[in-house]
């Protein structure tokens, strides 16, 4: 079955009596958008994208009538599994989707930018809010995505922040130490400063079976991800680090697409992609505290990192914000501009960094 749509435009006509003056013919235009993801609607942001983001498109275009969006939604594989809404997108596969930008380092570096900056925010509304204030002031974001064929819409940020789910008890560092842990991109590179530690790239959807079958002794993720998942069954130890929040979904359109959209549907897409954005990291803390509770309930148990070893981690760990940065300089792009700027935004939002990592850029 081909799902995919090229933006095609069906006119319907309303017709209306007008009494003695006759009849009058109002034209409403029904646009076809296939809206995709490979994770599996339960997915916290799946959900929301489908509660929430199409339903306020629906009714904020049904303010004048003019339009109508008749929206397809193929989420968990039916047309791409996680890694491929990027490649999917680009290609036309889905009109309108949410790119997990974790994955695409090297073809969206700028995407990055929170990830590399960790033991900073846990706060997600905060670091969504800085992050595509980020992608509005900078054009990097949006040039990385042209590349692929995509607009920029908006930047989500799911998790309150990472967490270290464990087989075993972690109650220092040191527990740490000579364990692989799964992880997604930048978030391996937290382990660096910790002897024996290796990072094994893996997603979301395969943390279960990866701890489950041995290939990992533990994984980093969050506890909303933690309670959908079931990860209390197979890692029943959570070491409470606040790594930070991170963004890690973006929504985005296929460009040949939007380039058709009347502009009053871009509009709407644009500023409901925004109430996204705020809703989803609202979403992410409003059900931090519920999801640990739902985790110790699930069986798990609940190790707090003293703040002193958080501080001994931070300090540990090279200095993955200004390597980004530079390597996006060289580039071409204002990688360490951004960071300046992101780190500065976090701080004006009440945020204390346990490394100013933009700082040490001129040290």
């Amino acid at each position: 079955m081909k799902l995919t749509r090229r933006l095609a435009l069906a006119t319907g006509l309303a017709l209306g009596l007008g009494g003695a003056l006759g009849s009058a013919a109002t034209a409403q235009e029904t646009i076809n958008l296939t809206a995709i993801d490979g994770y599996p609607a339960r997915a916290m942001w799946v959900q929301e994208f489908s509660n929430f983001f199409i339903p306020r498109v629906n009714e904020e275009l049904a303010k004048t009538g003019a339009y109508q969006i008749n929206w397809m939604e193929a989420y968990g594989g039916q047309i791409v599994k996680p890694r491929g809404v990027l490649e999917g997108i680009k290609l036309g596969l889905g009109d309108i989707g949410i790119v997990t930008t974790i994955f695409h380092n090297s073809a969206l570096p700028s995407q990055g930018i929170s990830a590399v900056t960790p033991f900073v925010a846990a706060d997600a509304r905060v670091v969504a809010q800085a992050v595509d204030e980020i992608a509005r002031e900078f054009p990097q974001m949006g040039a990385e995505l042209a590349a692929e064929n995509q607009v920029y819409l908006a930047t989500g940020v799911v998790l309150d922040t990472y967490q270290m789910f464990s087989k075993t008890p972690i109650n220092s560092l040191a527990d740490i130490e000579g364990l692989k842990v799964a992880g997604a991109g930048y978030n391996l590179r937290y382990l660096e400063g910790i002897p024996g530690a290796a990072g094994v790239r893996g997603g979301l959807p395969n943390f279960y079976n990866m701890l489950q079958t041995g290939v990992v002794d533990a994984a980093m993720l969050w506890p909303e991800a933690a309670k959908t998942f079931k990860i209390a069954e197979v890692a029943p130890y959570m070491l409470r680090a606040d790594l930070g929040a991170v963004n890690s979904k973006t929504v985005t359109v296929n460009a040949d697409v939007w380039e058709g959209l009347p502009q009053d549907v871009k509009d709407v897409l644009q500023a409901v992609a925004i109430e996204y954005r705020d809703h989803v990291a609202g979403v992410a803390m409003d059900r931090a505290t519920a999801s640990r509770e739902a985790y110790v309930a699930g069986g798990g148990t609940i190790v707090e990192l003293s703040p002193e070893a958080r501080q001994a981690w931070a300090d540990a760990m090279p200095n993955i914000a200004v390597e980004w940065a530079k390597e996006i300089d060289v580039a071409g792009g204002p990688g360490s501009a951004m960071l300046a700027a992101y780190m500065d935004k976090l701080k004006a939002a009440g945020m204390t960094p346990l490394r100013d990592w933009s700082a040490e850029a001129t040290n």
